[in-house]
């Protein structure tokens, strides 16, 4: 079973964090930020994922410190349950229509981070949220279980679209890229000098 347990403790958060990846998309979730809490459900639920999460930050200042250092745990909770990525797909992609909105998410699991961030957000805030720290969140993601993660708006105006089409269609893209390639599941891929 592919899964992995972190605990981070800072000055600023304090977070336990559990993930299955074979899961069947169940989330239990409570990060202090409203916001993010629906996001990651619905990530857990759209990749399959098993995912658990407590988050004890200083929300009381902002959720800036408790979104990014999510994100970290959730990147290092993938990378210690993919292991040595033995058999995995690697790439995955979802191009994920939510009403008036169109967001692309690619991902490829190559060991060199990189986010490639290409979104319109017309509102500061959602909710308790700023709208800002996706992008945060997704940096800390990637720095942690490195791979390019390409997020990409096609179309759309409603920020609260937008972004909830982002987590969707990135928990899809990466339930393909984390998943078993039948074909090569004794080979472990090449991430080293890949053009």
């Amino acid at each position: 079973m592919r899964t992995a347990s972190i605990q981070r403790d800072t000055q600023e958060t304090r977070i336990k964090l559990s993930l299955n990846l074979d899961g069947t998309g169940k989330a239990d979730v409570s990060t202090g930020c409203g916001f993010l809490n629906h996001m990651l459900e619905l990530f857990a639920r759209h990749g399959d994922f098993d995912l658990s999460v407590v988050c004890r930050g200083d929300v009381q200042v902002d959720c800036h410190h408790s979104v990014e250092d999510t994100g970290i745990c959730l990147g290092k909770a993938f990378q210690e349950a993919l292991g040595d990525k033995r058999g995995i797909v690697r790439y995955g992609q979802f191009l994920l229509p939510m009403d008036e909105t169109l967001v692309l998410c690619a991902v490829d699991l190559s060991g060199r981070d990189y986010l490639g961030w290409a979104l319109e957000l017309s509102a500061a805030k959602v909710g308790d949220f700023d709208t800002e720290l996706a992008k945060e969140f997704w940096l800390g993601f990637v720095r942690n279980c490195p791979g390019s993660l390409h997020i990409r708006q096609m179309a759309g105006e409603n920020t609260h679209h937008i972004l909830e089409a982002v987590f969707k269609g990135a928990g899809r893209a990466l339930k393909e890229a984390v998943s078993i390639d039948p074909k090569h599941s004794g080979e472990i891929p090449s991430t080293k000098g890949v053009l």
